[in-house]
């Protein structure tokens, strides 16, 4: 972090000494440990809250591409399924099936005369099988 030798330390501590004297040293060095540690702790959660918001922020970026490249095939696979829905409908409009002559019967003739009427047979309403004649 500071670029201090040991040579400077030790002159620190000489005029810190001369400075404050022997009694007081001890409590102003403890207390400049504390203020020392505080500055380190906020300093490591200033970088963490940064790295925290740089992840964030890349994981936006992949969200978002990812939703583009999710609506991109949306729209492909729907311009696809467009293209051959119109490619079947053209097939089946230009290959219309010929009349089938059993499915599709020919217009009737015009009648020359009325047909002779048979005569309806009564049905029954329980026919019997016709009795055997025994030998």
């Amino acid at each position: 972090m500071f670029d201090i030798g040991f040579s400077e330390l030790l002159v620190i501590a000489i005029v810190a000494l001369i400075a404050i004297g022997p009694q007081r040293l001890p409590k102003v060095a403890r207390t400049l440990g504390h203020l020392f540690g505080r500055m380190q702790r906020y300093v490591n959660d200033v970088k963490a809250d940064i790295s925290r918001e740089m992840e964030l922020q890349e994981l936006k970026k992949l969200q978002a591409s990812m939703e583009d490249a999710a609506r991109s095939m949306h729209d492909s696979v729907n311009r696809s399924v467009s293209e051959t829905e119109s490619e079947l409908n053209k097939i089946a409009q230009s290959a219309q099936p010929a009349p089938d002559p059993y499915l599709d019967p020919a217009p009737p003739a015009p009648a020359a005369a009325p047909a002779p009427q048979q005569a309806e047979l009564p049905l029954e309403s329980n026919p019997q099988p016709p009795a055997q004649k025994q030998a």
